[in-house]
């Protein structure tokens, strides 16, 4: 007799909702280098690292958007200092 593992219906939809995130925290973090980096940076972040936590098929992207979550942090506040403003705009 042989077991054979299937996916139950739940366990794909995590996985799914794993690999979603992954994509959506690439395009935030994307998105806020040029908009709303306050906003969209730690929002990539904590969507990335909850991909990766839950084992997203899509590391690579999840990673992307942790990298780009960290950059739109980093861009903004390089752009404080050179304002002296809690924000800021072209």
């Amino acid at each position: 007799m042989q077991l054979t593992a299937q996916a139950t219906p739940a366990t794909r939809s995590g996985a799914r909702d794993a690999d979603g995130m992954a994509v959506a925290s690439f395009v935030l973090g994307l998105l806020g280098l040029l908009v709303l980096n306050v906003f969209l940076g730690p929002i990539a972040i904590v969507l990335a690292s909850v991909a990766l936590w839950r084992g997203t098929a899509r590391r690579g992207r999840a990673y992307l958007g942790l990298g780009l979550g960290v950059a739109d942090l980093l861009v903004l506040v390089a752009f404080m200092q050179l304002d002296s403003t809690v924000s800021w705009n072209l």
